[in-house]
């Protein structure tokens, strides 16, 4: 389900509303016309198929992904099947090779039409192949504190 930051001034009902919005949005695709407003071109992806169903991963990717990292984060299990990297080598734009460099880009121009924000990229890659700056950084300087012998 889409999330709604929380933000001073902005009632329950407005943050209902604009959940409703995007459930509407991603429940709906093959709709030319939602409240007025034509919703996103996109480019096709460059695979021959998705890894599920087009409308079961428009309703359920923030899910899936979030399962995926769990198994590969918490348990060590990796696989590709939902994998962000996987999504981002398919779908990324033929103009700007990302899926977020400009508001036409894959994930940009739906979850600007549904007022989601996107933090995936804070961490992650939007561009194939490469690295998010955090994980190309030189490694810190070993810390001058004692060990605790590993406790916390």
């Amino acid at each position: 389900m889409a999330r709604v930051v929380n933000q001073p001034g902005l009632g329950k009902g407005f943050r209902l509303a604009a959940c409703l919005g995007a459930m509407a949005l991603l429940a709906i695709p093959s709709m030319p016309v939602v409240a007025g407003v034509d919703l996103p071109k996109l480019e096709h992806a460059k695979g021959d198929k998705c890894v599920d169903e087009g409308g079961y991963i428009r309703r359920h990717h923030p899910e899936l992904l979030k399962h995926h990292r769990d198994e590969t984060m918490r348990k060590g299990i990796r696989t590709t099947k939902y994998s962000l990297k996987k999504c981002v080598e398919c779908h990324a734009g033929s103009k700007t090779g990302s899926v977020a460099a400009s508001r036409e880009d894959f994930c940009v121009a739906c979850h600007s039409y549904a007022g989601v924000k996107l933090d995936c990229w804070d961490c992650h890659a939007t561009k194939p192949g490469k690295r998010p700056s955090h994980q190309t950084a030189q490694p810190a300087a070993p810390s001058l504190m004692p060990s605790n012998g590993g406790s916390q």
